[in-house]
Parts: structure tokens; sequence; C-alpha cells
């Protein structure tokens, strides 16, 4: 994965593009790059290694108040300069960033260097930009917009254009984008940790969505021109909660709160009187729980290893048959739906790919599926059938700490509850 981010607004967007990039390199450090507007003058800086490696060789005086920027996870091509984002056509009139993998790039790239396209990287990304510029007409957003039926593959993308210098084109196709609402100022990001500092108010793209921002205004669209009204967020944590508050590393951070985070997991959630617990969000009732047969959890990562405990709770203590599937695998095979099956998926960001992709194929083929997620208003908690927060808060090492715990916690709950539905006495539960 890689992280981007966009500025439209009165600041200097080189300051606001470098903060928000570094609170994104946790998404990607093999290489960075900026790409500044300053009155229809483009001016780009990249480089291989990290954020202070860019932040070296940014000159002091790189004016402009709109800008996109990129922390790249290197997966088509090295890690090189050459290979850094921001990308341009060979016009050098659209730049963009983006954060995905196009399959199809070596298809499209064949047949425009048979047109007399030059390429100068090894990257899929730059493909996207020389496509379109062949489509460009006058109008960005529709240039834009043709060109994601060209694409196969996942992609977030920020597109700028040397003619409309105030203007970026967003788009969301299988990675995550939010846009940030500010006070004359627009961002747009990979995650809102890149914008918490600047805003609160934020809207969630989903997939196959286009946005135009500029400094004081911004439109969203389906891909078929369809304008859409989407719902403003509100962003619960506050901006200390993403610094490392005296701590040398955000993982020694994340370690010690695993107390308060294992806390926020099971407040209001216990039910002393009836010895069980209480998950609102399942919107089950006793009669669909007592019911289910069976309980798949799928996941990835360190959620994976979490649901395998989840698993073994809920048979040990429950006496429910479950089991534990990667994300990936459900994705790319024929799942079996049984009707008397409860799914659960669990990813801490509600972003994870592979887990978004199998939840929604269990559910096309009639599954029941239910989402523990960590990121409030993130797509798997929107799009499923129900589902739990872990509300563990911000997590910004690579390696989980306190999601982890708090998922786990979260099963627990689950475990007791079911348990005490089935054979599990109020003596026990206590």
């Amino acid at each position: 994965m890689c992280g981007i981010v966009g500025y439209c607004g009165p600041k200097k967007a080189a300051d606001v593009l470098l903060e928000g990039l570094k609170r994104l390199e946790y998404r990607g450090y093999d290489s960075a790059g900026i790409c500044i507007s300053n009155n229809s003058d483009f001016k780009t800086v990249k480089c291989k290694g990290k954020i202070k490696n860019l932040r070296g060789i940014v000159p002091s005086n790189m004016e402009g108040h709109t800008g996109i920027g990129h922390t790249r996870w290197a997966t088509h091509g090295e890690v090189t300069d050459a290979n850094a984002h921001p990308h341009y056509d060979n016009s050098e009139k659209i730049v963009l960033v983006n954060n995905g993998i196009i399959e199809n790039y070596q298809v499209i790239k064949k047949r425009l260097i048979e047109e007399g396209h030059t390429f100068k990287s090894d990257t899929d990304s730059e493909v996207i930009s020389h496509l379109i510029a062949t489509l460009y007409k006058g109008n960005l957003e529709a240039a834009v917009r043709e060109t994601v039926f060209l694409l196969k593959g996942t992609y977030g993308l920020a597109v700028m254009h040397r003619d409309i210098p105030d203007k970026i084109v967003g788009v969301r196709n299988g990675s995550p984008l939010v846009l940030g609402i500010g006070e004359n100022e627009m961002f747009l990001a990979s995650d809102v940790t890149a914008i918490l500092a600047h805003t609160k108010q934020v809207i969630y793209l989903e997939d196959k969505e286009i946005v135009v921002i500029t400094a004081g205004s911004y439109k969203t669209f389906d891909f078929h021109e369809k304008e859409l009204q989407k719902k403003i967020e509100n962003i619960g944590w506050d901006l200390d909660q993403i610094e490392k508050d005296g701590y040398e590393f955000f993982m020694e951070k994340e370690i010690n709160e695993q107390p308060e985070s294992i806390l926020r997991a099971l407040i209001g959630r216990i039910d002393a009187d009836g010895a069980t617990g209480h998950l609102g969000g399942l919107n089950m009732t006793p009669a669909e729980l007592i019911n289910i047969k069976r309980i798949q959890i799928v996941a990835a990562g360190t959620s994976y290893y979490a649901g395998m405990v989840g698993a073994y709770l809920l048979e040990s203590i429950a006496r429910i048959p479950a089991s534990t599937e990667l994300s990936s695998e459900v994705r790319y095979k024929n799942p079996v739906v049984q009707p008397d099956t409860l799914y659960f998926v669990v990813s801490q960001s509600g972003e994870t790919a592979d887990t978004l992709y199998a939840m929604r194929e269990l559910q096309r083929k009639g599954g029941r599926v239910l989402g523990i997620c960590n990121v409030v208003g993130s797509t798997i908690p929107r799009e499923s059938d129900g589902g739990v927060y872990i509300h563990s808060g911000p997590e910004i090492a690579v390696a989980s700490t306190k999601a982890f715990t708090s998922q786990i916690t979260v099963f627990y709950i689950l475990t007791l509850i079911l348990a005490r539905m089935r054979h599990l006495s109020y003596e026990a539960g206590l």
C-alpha cells in the first residue's frame, strides 16, 4: 500500500503535504514526492528514501497553495527516484499520485508506446497520466472518468492539470480515499490521520466515486456522472492521539495504551446483572443468534490471528463450531455460504482490501456478515450487516498491538453472550 495527500487552500501546500505524508509513512517508506501548483507552474520534488529525505531537498521557498503528495511502498519497479511519485504525461501538463495496483498496465503501456508515448519510470501508475492526457479535451474530470473505465485493478488517485492550477480530481476504486473539509480549504488523503491537524470534518468516498476539489468547494460523482450528496462525518480522535506523546516509537506508545484501549472495548458492554454481555451493533435478535450453527471469521494480517483466538474461544466456551480463514483465500475462491453460518470480518482500519472484497462476495451469496473494526465510518462498517467498534484509538505503528488485544476483548464479549444463551449458567457467567 501507499499513501497519498492532496491540498487546495490558503496555506503553503508544501508544508501541509509534507506533514500529511509523515503521518502516512506507515503506509510506505521506499520513496516520496510532492508536486506544487503555483499559478500554472508545477514544481515537483521526489526521491527514494523516507519523508525526512524528501523534506531535506524541498526548497524552503517552494510556493503554491495547491498540491499532491505520495509516499510509496514499491510494487512495480525498483526503489529509485524515477519510480517515485508524482508521475507526469509526456506533455508534463497532467500529474498524479496513485495508491493501488493497475493489473492491465502492461497492455496499456504497450499500446501507448506504439502510439509514440515515452515513459520515465517502471511503475504501473505512470500509464494513468498518459491515458488521461490522450482523453483530455479541456475537462479534467471528464478525462479522468473516461480513463477509469480502461483500468483494471485498484487505485486511489489525485490528479492535477497545469492549465487548471487550483483544482484536484480524486478517484477511489478499491483503495481508501477520504475528503477533508476545512474553512476555505479542502484535503484528500488515504487516511484521516494525514489531515486531522487541519480538520475533523470528512467524507469517506466509496468505490467507483470521483471528487473534484478547489479551495472553496467540492463535488462528488459516481463513474456515470451522477452527482452524489455525501454524508459529512466527524472524526472523534484528537490530534494528540496520533502524536508520540514523549515515547520514542509509536509502537512503544501503543503497547502502553493497551489498558485504556481494552477498557474502552469493555465499557457499556458487560451486563453484570445478567452475567452476560451486550453488543447492540450486531443488529440481531436473541432468536436469530440462538439459531446460528457455525461462525466463520475472515481477516488478514494481525486481525487474522485475533480471529484465530476468537474461533478458539467460541468453540471452547460457547461450544459453537468456529473457524478462521484468510480473507485473500475467501476473496479468490468460490466460497460455500450456509444460511445458518454467521460471518465476521475483522479489520483495524475497516479498509483492508482483501477483507472488504471477501465480505462483498459473502454478501453477494446471501451471507450475513458482521464487522469488527476500529476506524469509525470506514468502508467495512458502512457496508457490513452490523458489527462492533473496538474503540482502540488510532494505531500508527505497522505492527498491531492495542487493536489486536481490543479485537480479542470483543471476541470474549461475543463468546460470553453466545455461551450464556446456550449452556453457560448465571454463576459460571459471573
